[in-house]
């Protein structure tokens, strides 16, 4: 009942110039005030669009409002609210998959937020919403596999009075990872369509261009082509590590320039500029070339392609 988001924010930047020839087979070493929804204005922190407040004092939140939408907060940048503006929250100690720990007096606090046909998703990645049955029947809705709470303290639309709470619960950002929390030099999104896949350290989806050779390891992305895709920079062995990544299928890919991007089993790694906020995937398949790299990755120096298809 989700379905794609409908349009893709394309940022404009200056792009590098990539054209190399090298080897693939060295490894990388190792090592607050509410705001509307109308009008993206890339946020200085984050590098991706904020929101401009155009609202003022809004009436208290005293039931769960279907649609969800992003806001700004002052302290936590881009966080995911209902469609009357209050704060969803995630749970840290929902491990399991399908499945929400949050039960009794707990959901008494926390109410699950309820999934149902009418949920929509203004400035997310609708592809990421799903749902988990609860032990009491109801369904309670999932952003990237994760469930979603309110909390029972936010009476006003922009609260955050769960934040941090017993340092377990965190607002949600665009793709379901912790607001306020550092994100890791590579990121691993649960995506319910794609599986799951790379980020970099902005949260940003990983791509490989089918077009590149991985052996001997020779980009076909030309100055034309690094106007939408971004080389993305390398990571170490201890990061690959922590996002359950052997590290042996990491490659450093050098350029004539004395640069160097992370490939994935001999794969160069790209972002997309039309990925505006964390959980977009919106370079998925772009002219049947452009695929996000999956987390499982086959170690054969590129015979295999690390390409979630979906």
């Amino acid at each position: 009942m989700y379905k794609n988001a409908r349009n893709a924010l394309f940022l404009t930047g200056t792009a590098l110039a990539l054209t190399a020839v090298t080897a693939c087979g060295q490894q990388t070493g190792a090592g607050a005030a509410p705001a509307s929804v109308e009008q993206p204005v890339v946020n200085a922190v984050s590098g991706y669009p904020s929101l401009e407040d155009t609202e003022s004092a809004a009436p208290p939140v005293t039931e769960a409002a279907s649609g969800l939408a992003l806001r700004t907060d002052a302290k936590l940048k881009t966080i995911v609210v209902d469609g009357k503006g209050r704060t969803v929250y995630v749970f840290n100690k929902d491990t399991t998959p399908g499945t929400s720990s949050c039960e009794g007096d707990c959901a008494v606090q926390w109410p699950p937020v309820p999934a149902d046909d009418t949920q929509t998703a203004k400035g997310l990645n609708q592809d990421l919403l799903g749902s988990i049955t609860r032990t009491d029947g109801s369904e309670q809705l999932t952003l990237a596999g994760k469930p979603l709470y309110y909390f029972a303290k936010d009476t006003q639309p922009g609260d955050t009075n769960g934040q941090g709470v017993k340092g377990v619960w965190w607002a949600a950002e665009p793709d379901g990872w912790k607001a306020g929390v550092k994100r890791p030099a590579l990121g691993v999104l649960n995506d319910p369509k794609l599986g799951k896949i790379l980020q970099d350290k902005d949260g940003r989806t990983l791509y490989l261009f089918t077009k590149d050779q991985p052996w001997p390891m020779k980009t076909a992305c030309d100055a034309a082509c690094l106007e939408k895709w971004t080389p993305t920079a390398p990571v170490t062995a201890a990061d690959a590590q922590a996002a359950g990544l052997d590290p042996k299928a990491l490659f450093t890919f050098n350029t004539p320039g004395g640069t160097q991007q992370e490939a994935f089993n001999c794969w160069p790694a790209y972002t997309f500029k039309g990925d505006s906020r964390p959980g977009d995937t919106n370079g998925q398949n772009v002219k049947g070339v452009w695929f996000a790299i999956k987390k499982d990755i086959t170690i054969d120096r590129g015979k295999t392609v690390p390409a979630a298809k979906g």
